[in-house]
């Protein structure tokens, strides 16, 4: 259990992280703003109080690690980066652009802390999973954090994944779905229903649990639980809204990947400034 003050130490970071990804992608003009704010409580409670990491030794193989398989949720973990100090915040205003070591979808080859390669839906679960049995032959403590989107849910791989990381007993794999009912061209339910997502889990041998994904207390004290399982991999789906945490993406139906207009950059710009003042003011 966290006390008060480190509940409001980890939603200051939040808040931090949710300025600096609105700011990465304002700045730009476009980009994957919906399922990048949909993650933003999840990623900042990991890289506040939950990870085992070491931002001067991004390579120390006894760290914890993260894949981020919904890789255009990237400027959300590149923000978080930054703020933990992996490489300077500056770096940021270069999303997307030419030459940049911040592309669009997450690159360990070009980006410092980015534990895995991703973009292509499905694949984050067997790479995670391979994190975590290699670690696990290798006789090391350490945990895999693992990011699903839930449009993602419709690649076969993750559930061939699901029953493999059962049948090894990957205790040391916590996955996360993050539930914004939304992919890239409309409703879950839509497109293809996956149903009760923890119920079709744990009907694939994981210990699982469905939770509000906005709060970060509720975030921090399900993953303690997770790590006390033994034997099993644990799922935590996180109820969330695409968008959340910016009014303006919320209310827009296309948010999967935007293209601000005017009405929309003086929004964010009134968000920075609100976050910002926020942040001065101690309310977070």
């Amino acid at each position: 259990m966290l006390t008060k003050n480190e509940v409001k130490e980890m939603d200051k970071f939040i808040l931090k992280v949710r300025l600096e990804t609105l700011k990465e992608i304002t700045n730009l003009g476009f980009g994957h703003i919906g399922g990048a704010a949909s993650i933003i409580d999840v990623v900042g409670v990991l890289y506040s109080k939950v990870m085992r990491i070491d931002p001067k030794r991004p390579r120390w193989e006894d760290r914890d690690f993260l894949v981020v398989s919904k890789g255009h949720a990237g400027p959300t973990l590149y923000a978080t980066l930054a703020l933990k100090g992996y490489f300077d915040i500056k770096l940021l205003e270069t999303l997307n652009e030419d030459g940049t070591s911040l592309p669009s979808h997450c690159d360990m080859n070009l980006t410092t802390g980015i534990d895995m390669t991703t973009g292509s839906l499905g694949q984050g679960m067997s790479t995670a999973i391979g994190i975590a049995l290699g670690n696990r032959l290798n006789k090391k403590d350490n945990y895999t954090y693992l990011i699903l989107g839930d449009g993602e849910l419709n690649e076969g791989q993750v559930w061939e994944g699901a029953m493999f990381a059962n049948q090894y007993k990957l205790d040391n794999l916590i996955a996360f779905v993050d539930e914004n009912k939304k992919q890239l061209d409309g409703y879950t339910k839509d497109i293809n229903d996956s149903g009760d997502i923890k119920k079709k889990f744990e009907s694939f041998g994981w210990d699982s649990y469905y939770i509000d994904g906005a709060d970060s207390e509720i975030i921090f004290n399900t993953i303690e639980i997770a790590k006390s399982v033994k034997s099993k991999p644990s799922v935590i789906i996180l109820d969330t809204i695409k968008g959340q945490g910016y009014d303006f993406v919320e209310e827009a139906m296309a948010n999967h990947h935007m293209n601000f207009n005017e009405a929309q950059v003086k929004r964010a710009n009134e968000l920075i400034e609100q976050f910002e003042k926020d942040l001065k003011n101690g309310n977070y």
